[in-house]
């Protein structure tokens, strides 16, 4: 594990405290279980759930969350969205890939996400995150605004996924990429705790990104990533 990631993990704990509030007592932090929220809906329940839900109860992603970030290939200045980027997991390690000279836009349509990120990048000293309020039919980011694109187990959650990649190919240079990371299903075979939301498999998900105008180039083998698949599309040049 690297310094940064150590760094992280020992940050990890001192945000929870911070989102809850401080001077709780400890009975008061207690929250009841909550089923995951679909993406972006609204919920009452308190930032350390979500952290719990979202980070540590997607344990694939969070275990493979480096060698995801080393499949990216990504270089000191690019600039790259992490669309639904929820508590911030990915949008940290991004903004050490990029560097400074580099920019992260961590989108997300819920607000308490967006502050809780503003905190984390804060008390990790990283300027090259921006935070980004989205809608359910767009990201909100300017024409050809990022090198890469990244979405991980949002796709499925997406209410309008049409408007909303269409958004995501306008906000892509051209040449630009596009990760997805998403849980794959087999028609006739039973749905599980990680992959009952996903609306689509694979091979409809590859059709309906395509249909956008982006080019599949290929599925990205990624390490300790055996219940999720990653694919790398391109938009033309």
């Amino acid at each position: 594990m690297t310094g940064f990631a150590l760094r992280a993990l020992a940050l990890f704990s001192l945000i929870c405290v911070a989102a809850v509030g401080c001077g709780q007592r400890a009975e008061d932090d207690i929250a009841e279980a909550l089923p995951p929220q679909s993406y972006g809906e609204e919920t009452d329940s308190n930032v350390e759930l979500w952290l719990e839900t979202m980070e540590l109860g997607s344990r694939e992603l969070y275990s493979a969350r480096n060698d995801v970030v080393s499949a990216l290939k990504l270089e000191q200045g690019d600039r790259i969205a992490d669309i639904g980027a929820g508590t911030g997991l990915y949008t940290v390690l991004f903004a050490e890939s990029v560097g400074q000279s580099g920019t992260v836009f961590a989108v997300d349509i819920e607000p308490r996400f967006l502050k809780l990120i503003n905190q984390r990048t804060a008390d990790l000293d990283f300027t090259n995150v921006t935070s980004v309020l989205g809608r359910d039919n767009s990201i909100t980011l300017p024409g050809e605004a990022v090198d890469v694109v990244f979405i991980s187990d949002t796709y499925n959650y997406f209410e309008d996924p049409q408007a909303l990649m269409t958004s995501v190919f306008q906000s892509l240079a051209p040449g630009g990429e596009l990760f997805i990371i998403d849980f794959d299903i087999v028609e006739g075979e039973p749905r599980n705790e990680n992959n009952e939301h996903v609306r689509v498999g694979k091979t409809a998900l590859i059709e309906e990104v395509a249909s956008i105008g982006f080019m599949l180039e290929e599925e990205v083998g990624v390490p300790n990533l055996t219940a999720s698949y990653m694919l790398r599309f391109r938009k033309p040049e």
